[in-house]
């Protein structure tokens, strides 16, 4: 058998193992899901418009569905919808090298799912979500992708899935998040319905550049730090004390020089943190309060 036969039955292969757990999203195909369990679809939370949606099956049958759960900063949502016995993708282990063979799918407007194969270009790649926030750990790979494919699945030869389509970054490669332990953890808490949200201070920020060269314009020594640039009433810097014109320094023991380090020190917080900032050439400690402020 020659290697375009044995490309050609694996792309049959993950065809049939995967097509039936893809669906179209939205009345006019915003985008393709995943069912990930009985009832139970994922995509991304960009291809929604509400807390309802259009879920269309491989075999034609349009359902309404209702969202269980988002995660609007990973760009990840579940649907609760009757998927009627259609079944669920199966999960790969997780890990995936640079190289390997994927194939993409992707809901048609009618019919089965368009398959394309690619392979794994790249990986830990990072990207900005919907609402700005770096998204990293994802996989680069170049199975093509037409409009409509954002939320489908990555898969491997079995059909197992690998990755969830994300993101365009060029002509012929394209990102997916990857389908491993950390992300499967996040789609089970979406399907049990709880949204998840990432703890913010509730500041605008300047770059660090910004910062430091208005302190260098009113006689103040460089330091680096995001300054703040307006603080929302009722957050948790407004009750910390923190005001606008302070450089915040160090959050949560780590130092902080621009807006993606600042999240990373918050990331996973649920209680009281430390936040040590500049006002003027005074150093000060603050303790911020993310208790129930997502």
């Amino acid at each position: 058998m020659s290697l375009l036969d044995d490309l050609s039955s694996s792309i049959a292969a993950a065809a049939a193992a995967a097509s039936p757990g893809v669906v179209g999203i939205g009345s006019r195909l915003r985008g393709s899901g995943v069912i990930v369990g009985a009832g139970r679809v994922l995509t991304n939370a960009h291809n929604l418009r509400g807390e309802e949606v259009t879920v269309t099956f491989s075999d034609g049958r349009a359902v309404r569905g209702k969202v269980a759960g988002t995660d609007l900063d990973g760009d990840l949502a579940v649907i609760d919808v009757d998927t009627a016995g259609a079944p669920a993708l199966a999960w790969a282990d997780g890990s995936v090298a640079v190289g390997s063979v994927v194939f993409g799918l992707a809901a048609t407007s009618g019919g089965p799912p368009r398959v394309t194969v690619g392979t794994v270009s790249a990986v830990n790649r990072a990207f900005r979500g919907p609402g700005g926030r770096r998204i990293s750990g994802s996989l680069e790979h170049t199975a093509p992708m037409a409009p409509g494919s954002s939320g489908g699945p990555i898969v491997d030869a079995a059909g197992r899935l690998v990755g969830l389509n994300t993101h365009r970054i060029g002509e012929g490669f394209y990102l997916a998040r990857q389908a491993d332990a950390e992300f499967r953890e996040r789609v089970e808490v979406l399907s049990r319905g709880q949204s998840v949200g990432r703890p913010r201070l509730g500041i605008a920020v300047a770059p660090a550049h910004v910062a430091r060269r208005l302190r260098r314009s009113v006689g103040l020594p460089e330091r680096s730090g995001l300054l703040v640039r307006g603080v929302e009433d009722g957050s948790a810097a407004a009750g910390a004390g923190i005001r606008e014109g302070d450089l915040i320094v160090r959050v949560a023991g780590t130092d902080v020089s621009d807006a993606d380090g600042l999240l990373d020190a918050m990331a996973g917080a649920t209680g009281a943190i430390e936040v040590a900032i500049l006002r003027g050439t005074e150093e000060l400690t603050v303790r911020a309060d993310l208790t129930g402020r997502p």
